[in-house]
Parts: structure tokens; sequence; C-alpha cells
């Protein structure tokens, strides 16, 4: 199965979690923004979320500074 992260194509496994796709680009829930097909997710929708062939993910790291 195919998917769009970031403008990058990757073949994961079918049924794969969003925080198994993350951990795998060495990302984690919470510490990223995930849009998934121009819908923005929640942490907790992101930590419920299967994937499915063709979706369209922007993954942004949330950054503190002042």
């Amino acid at each position: 199965m195919k998917i769009i992260a970031n403008d990058t194509e990757f073949e994961i496994e079918d049924a794969c979690t969003l925080p198994r796709f993350l951990d795998t680009i060495g990302h984690q829930v919470g510490l990223v923004v995930v849009e998934r097909n121009r819908e923005a997710l929640s942490p907790s929708e992101a930590a419920d979320t299967i994937l499915e062939d063709g979706d369209r993910l922007e993954i942004v790291k949330i950054v503190a500074g002042g």
C-alpha cells in the first residue's frame, strides 16, 4: 500500500497505524501536527488512525521557542 507524506511516497504494510508510521520516520504523535487528506487530526484522532492506500499526509514538527 502506498501513501504520500510531505511529498514523499512511502510503501507501508496494510493496516498500518499512523503512530507506527510516524515512529518509522522518527516522529511521535503529540510532538507533530498531522494533516491527513487535507484534514487536521487532533492527537487523540491521530493515535487511533489506520492509514489507507493513497492517503496524503502533511507532518509538521512542533517547535517551542521565544
